[in-house]
């Protein structure tokens, strides 16, 4: 997790993948091709949180870095997946500073935060619990996502709070919040993901984006045009990607 904030630190792209099926076997296979990290999606995904430490477990197994995106950020969903051993959150739908102060408040042990003070998988259930305690404020990986049209309102704002690691566009949800959905090359789009851009280079703040379809050429792009953050497809999205074939044009 130090590698990748001193990648973000110095301008170095992170590559990670997005989890969606709940399994052991995935998470272990897309850990072990290359990925900085792999995210666990627990908004729209199909986790249960008894899963999560087998997961995670398989992630770190094979030198990848667990996140997690949980389902709201609320402190409950923020303590149980850093309970649950994440070394990255990825808090969804920020559109305001306020927000964005509640997740550095959520995810941090006092005195720069209010998350809970247990034991938990997350330090072996109190066996390394002061080695955990005295380093996960500073090593956490902490993401916004910027997902609705508001968040422009205060987008530098929400940009310069310090203490985020990066920010990260959704794109599905911000295109649908321009009733826009999935029109991805819309000049309304591409203008309002330029504006994202040039507010994160004026706070100094990497920018990232999901690219949901697999696509060498996409990720080139983003990385050329200064994205540093990025997500590659997902899990599911690969499966199908690669086993949609044209039955019909094979039987002769």
């Amino acid at each position: 997790m130090t590698s990748i904030k001193e990648k973000l630190k110095t301008g170095i792209p992170t590559i990670g993948t997005w989890m969606q099926i709940p399994n052991s076997n995935i998470a272990e296979i897309l850990a072990s091709n290359g990925y900085d990290w792999v995210t666990l999606d627990l908004e729209h995904g199909a986790f249960s949180l008894n899963l999560l430490p087998d997961i995670i477990r398989a992630i770190e197994m094979r030198g990848s870095v667990p996140f997690i995106r949980v389902a709201e950020n609320h402190p409950k969903d923020i303590k149980q997946a850093l309970d649950a051993g994440a070394k990255g959150i990825i808090v969804p739908m920020v559109e305001t500073v306020e927000q964005t102060r509640d997740f550095l408040k959520w995810s941090s042990y006092p005195p720069m935060g209010t998350r809970g003070v247990g034991f938990s998988n997350a330090n072996l259930f109190g066996k390394h619990f002061e080695t955990y305690s005295k380093s996960i404020n500073s090593e956490l990986v902490r993401v916004i996502q910027i997902e609705n049209i508001r968040a422009l309102d205060q987008i530098e704002s929400i940009f310069s709070v310090e203490g985020i690691d990066a920010a990260m566009i959704g794109p599905y949800d911000l295109s649908g919040s321009m009733n826009l959905t999935g029109q991805f090359t819309h000049p309304e789009f591409l203008a309002v993901i330029q504006k994202f851009q040039k507010a994160a280079e004026k706070a100094k703040l990497p920018l990232g984006i999901h690219i949901i379809n697999p696509d060498e050429e996409q990720l080139k792009s983003e990385i050329k045009i200064g994205k540093t953050f990025i997500a590659y497809s997902t899990d599911a999205v690969m499966l199908n990607h690669k086993s949609n074939l044209n039955w019909e044009k094979l039987i002769i």
